[in-house]
């Protein structure tokens, strides 16, 4: 039977299966021979094995196919060879066949040997060898065989399926390749043969471009470095990975637009007229602020408008603004020779905020306008210049005098236009007063019963003076009775006083106006009954007198500062010395206090007074790690000068932030620069004076406590559990003694590196809560964790450290429990009810009686009962320095009453059948649940499952699980096995 005409009719079926092909991008095809519209010019071996033959789709499109049906002979072994395919620079190859094979079985009267498969070889050259054609040349790639087999009767319903396999090749070495296929006995068409290698094609990701790239060989990742878009600069070298199936992986860095240019679909295109971008990054363009403009493309800032300025520190986003008009409605109103000057604001303030105001003060003289500047004996109150405030006290002018006033409003910009400053004036003219105060008074001479003394005028006579009036009185008789003396000139001798008596002496000024205030009480003595000294002479025994004193006090001081510095220096130690801050706090010897930033007038101040500013140069990025609130999470490297290179962890503030967040982003590194702790993350320093914004402190490789526990479940001994607890409870006592609330310990807020060394990290509330919606509960003052959080901070916000504590008996659970979930699945509502209501979290697997105790301790509702994180680290030392201590687990001992389905528990013990227990467990809350069910054993309720407990009303998880190690405990307590209810 001659089976060719069997084949052809068998390609005329299934041509019309035959579609055009979109290839993956990724893919680069070196032969496809549906794409070939001739013959192939395939070497066939023997030449009436395979036979290709040529037809037409559905879309008469010629197509080329090779079948060999040779079926009815003994011994087949037809080769088909293709032409030499170049590799070109791919070193992995792909085939993909495309074919239709026909079943044994279906074939009737077969003469010879049928098969189902066939083979697939390959042979490596370096150079076409045009058609010589060796068989034991080609090395084997796989037996084809076909997933579909066509039969008779498939050909009656013209339904035929393609079979498509793909193989692997390689790697090839040499510069091309043959193809070759086998047939030992088959009746097989072959539709279409597709080689292709795969590569990463040519793409743009963060503004990087990375070319087309072959993979080099299967095992291992190619890195390919980027080069930025035009119009861009690299923030970080880019870099992606490009793996053996022709992807893209791992983005690494990135590339920012320019000034000028903003990113738009993957290129930096310049910003149109009308808009501008001011600092690098991938922001939009913004649109020009009011009073301003850009008609170019690409602009880095808009100019102002004519009359409208921009001062030096305003940002380019701000609109362009002009001076102040001038202030209005000025009032004044004199005192004598003061006046207060009172305004309104301007009614144009420029469109700025920074308005003040500056008075200036001119005397002027009747006649022609004639002015000058106030003298400097003019006071202003509060000041001149720089008011804030449209009111102004002017003080000691002088009397019957006019004087000018101008003030003027300014602004951030006036000073930019000179021309367009304004000010209002108002002239008023001082009225009559009284002399100031004489201040100056000397003693010329004295006697047994006289005084002599001569003064000056006073600095503002504010007239003529016409008088003085001089009052005295003995210093003993304290103003009862006195003496009042008139002088026309500025001395006056004073007589008929007693010898060697005080007396204190007054003086004022009288001008048309009246009296002047009295001057202060000058003090003087006469001269005793047998001593009498001329007022020279007296001054120079006065000076001797005074020289002898000053030396003496002078030697004692210094003895006494000498003494007191040296025997500080001997007795203090130096981290004794007081500690004082810009801000005005005070640290005492001895004595280190959390101080809050926020305190600071200035937060950024807190940030360079606690923390280290590092170079950006010292730090290398090596990956991304995580994202935060306010950007990525970066594991690298800091080489500080002649110091060792360390592993750390970089926070980056991302691009774009705002002065706020600026400022809550390193008020977490004002927190940590205060601590220096084993057990409290270290911060490294800050990069604040360069772009981006970095927090670098020490790198912890095992990560977050709870991950880690969960990853390593059951791998660590109670003492090595206990040793973590005990670091994070001493890294906790200090943060308690300095004066700090964590508000937020948890598992997830404890990091670990390779030592098992636990630290307390995460220092700010508000980026859990917003990684975690889940943990939170919204109160009238925000947002807490309410699984870690005690009673009281949750409904009054009472967070103090024994809230702390509350929470660290949380993460003594957490650490028990390997990592488990607080409170399982119950919603936080449901947590805050049972916590009020006296629920406590059962003890975890094999959780030592100790501990679980020390749970409990941590969870009294009443704050002052709970203990302080000292007495924690102080029973967990006793309990490592005595391991048999935790030996006893809280299983098998008896329960407290305050927990979940135990209010009424007694001892398991006290149970000895089956219904005894059951008859005590219908009496918990969970009564109604195991109402009218019936188990025979302890063994069949312990293999209860979940659903089953859900079908009788237990739904929580914790009081399953209690349930059946309840159960477990009566098992073991039992003597003779599970007793019959």
């Amino acid at each position: 039977m001659d089976c060719k005409p069997l084949t052809f009719f068998l390609f005329l079926f299934f041509i019309s299966l035959t579609e055009s092909t979109i290839y993956p991008s990724n893919e680069v095809n070196l032969l496809d021979s549906k794409a070939s519209q001739g013959e192939l010019g395939w070497i066939s071996s023997p030449s009436h094995g395979w036979e290709e033959i040529s037809g037409v789709d559905e879309h008469y499109t010629p197509i080329r196919t090779f079948q060999v049906c040779n079926i009815m002979e003994y011994s087949q072994n037809n080769w088909l060879r293709t032409n030499w395919i170049p590799r070109k620079s791919a070193q992995k190859i792909y085939v993909e066949l495309k074919f239709t094979l026909r079943d044994c079985n279906s074939i009737p009267l077969v003469l010879g040997t049928c098969k189902e498969t066939f083979n697939l070889h390959y042979l490596e050259t370096d150079e076409d060898q045009g058609a010589k054609f060796r068989e034991h040349q080609f090395s084997k790639i796989d037996t084809i065989a076909a997933d579909e087999s066509f039969t008779q009767s498939d050909l009656g319903d013209r339904i035929l399926k393609l079979n498509t396999e793909v193989r692997e090749v390689g790697p090839i070495t040499k510069k091309g390749f043959y193809l070759a296929f086998q047939d030992v006995g088959a009746c097989v068409a072959l539709v279409s043969v597709r080689v292709y290698f795969k590569k990463c094609p040519f793409m743009v990701k963060n503004l990087a471009m990375f070319p087309d790239t072959v993979p080099m060989d299967s095992q291992s990742l190619v890195e390919v470095r980027g080069s930025c878009v035009n119009n861009s600069k690299e923030e970080e070298p880019p870099k992606m990975y490009c793996s053996t199936e022709g992807e893209w992986l791992v983005p690494i860095g990135k590339c920012l637009c320019n000034i000028g240019y903003e990113e738009r679909e993957v290129s930096c295109q310049a910003c149109r007229p009308g808009f501008y971008k001011a600092s690098s990054g991938n922001l939009a363009c913004s649109k020009c602020p009011p009073h301003s403009y850009a008609h170019q493309e690409g602009s880095v800032h808009c100019d102002c408008e004519k009359n409208y300025f921009r001062a030096e520190g305003d940002p380019a986003s701000m609109a362009c603004t002009r001076p102040p008009s001038a202030p209005g409605n000025v009032i004044s109103v004199i005192n004598e020779t003061s006046v207060i000057l009172d305004w309104s604001w301007p009614a144009d303030t420029g469109g700025r905020k920074d308005v003040t105001f500056n008075v200036v003060c001119k005397r002027c003289w009747p006649g022609p306008r004639q002015c000058e500047p106030c003298r400097g004996a003019v006071r202003f109150l509060p000041r001149a210049s720089g008011l804030t405030n449209t009111t102004v006290t002017v003080a000691d002018l002088l009397a019957h005098t006019n004087y000018t006033f101008e003030i003027e409003a300014q602004n951030g910009v006036s000073s930019l236009a000179p021309a367009l400053r304004q000010f209002a004036a108002v002239t008023i003219t001082t009225n009559q007063a009284a002399p100031s105060q004489v201040t100056v008074i000397r003693k010329d001479r004295t006697s047994r019963n006289s005084i002599s003394l001569s003064w000056l005028e006073p600095e503002r006579p504010n007239g003529i003076i016409l008088d003085y009036e001089v009052k005295y009185y003995e210093k003993q008789e304290q103003e009862t009775s006195y003496t009042i003396l008139r002088s026309k000139g500025t001395n006056v001798t004073l007589s008929g006083l007693k010898p060697d008596t005080t007396y204190l002496l007054q003086i004022r000024a009288r001008t048309a106006a009246g009296y002047g205030s009295s001057s202060r009480k000058f003090e003087f003595e006469t001269s005793p009954d047998s001593f009498s000294i001329s007022s020279e002479n007296s001054q120079v025994v006065l000076i001797a007198i005074s020289s002898a004193v000053a030396i003496i006090l002078l030697t004692v001081l210094l003895y006494v500062v000498i003494g007191r510095f040296c025997g500080s220096s001997k007795s203090k130690h130096p981290d004794e010395k007081r500690l004082h801050f810009g801000n005005g706090h005070l640290r005492l010897p001895g004595i280190r206090t959390y101080v809050d930033p926020h305190t600071y007038e200035d937060p950024s101040q807190a940030v360079h007074e606690f923390a280290k500013e590092l170079d950006a140069s010292c730090i290398a990025i090596d990956k991304v790690v995580g994202a935060g609130e306010f950007g990525e999470v970066c594991s690298g490297r800091l080489r500080l000068p002649s110091k060792k290179e360390i592993c750390v962890a970089i926070k980056t503030l991302k691009t774009g932030y705002t002065e706020k967040q600026r400022r809550d982003f390193l008020s977490e590194a004002s927190i940590m620069g205060q601590f220096d702790h084993p057990n409290i993350i270290r911060l490294e320093g800050v990069v604040t004076r360069s772009k981006p914004v970095m927090i670098v402190t020490e790198y912890m490789e095992n990560g977050s406590l709870d991950s880690f526990l969960r990853k390593h479940d059951a791998q660590f001994t109670v003492i090595q559990l206990v040793g973590m607890l005990r670091g994070i409870a001493s890294g906790m006592k200090y943060l308690s003694d300095m004066g700090y609330v964590h508000r937020d310990l948890a598992a997830r807020n404890i990091l670990v590196n390779s030592n098992l060394v636990c630290k307390v990290s995460d220092f700010g509330l508000s980026r859990v809560l917003e990684d975690d919606p889940e943990a939170a509960y919204t109160t009238r003052g925000g947002k807490i964790p309410i699984r870690w959080t005690a009673p009281e901070a949750i409904a009054y916000r009472k967070f103090t450290s024994a809230s702390d504590v509350w929470s660290y008996g949380i993460v003594l659970w957490e650490v028990m429990s390997y990592g488990e979930r607080p409170y399982w699945e119950m919603s936080n509502q449901d947590v805050i009810k049972a916590v009020d209501e006296g629920y406590r979290l059962p003890p975890p697997m094999d959780c030592p009686a100790a501990l679980y105790q020390l749970m409990l301790d941590c969870w009294q509702k009443d704050r002052n009962n709970r203990p302080k994180f000292e007495q924690i680290v102080s029973i967990l030392d006793k309990l490592i320095r005595n391991p048999s201590s935790l030996k006893i687990t809280a299983n098998t001992t008896s329960r407290p009453a305050n927990l979940l389905l135990d209010r009424n528990s007694t001892d398991i013990t006290s149970f000895r059948t089956m219904g005894d227990w059951l008859e005590s467990v219908r009496t918990l809350p969970c009564k109604e649940a195991f109402s009218g069910v019936s188990y025979s054993s302890c063994d069949t309720l312990a293999k209860t499952s979940a659903e089953d407990f859900k079908k009788i009303g237990v739904t929580i998880v914790g009081p399953q699980k209690k349930v059946v190690s309840s159960i477990k405990a009566l098992e073991t307590h039992t003597k003779d096995g599970p007793v019959p209810v």
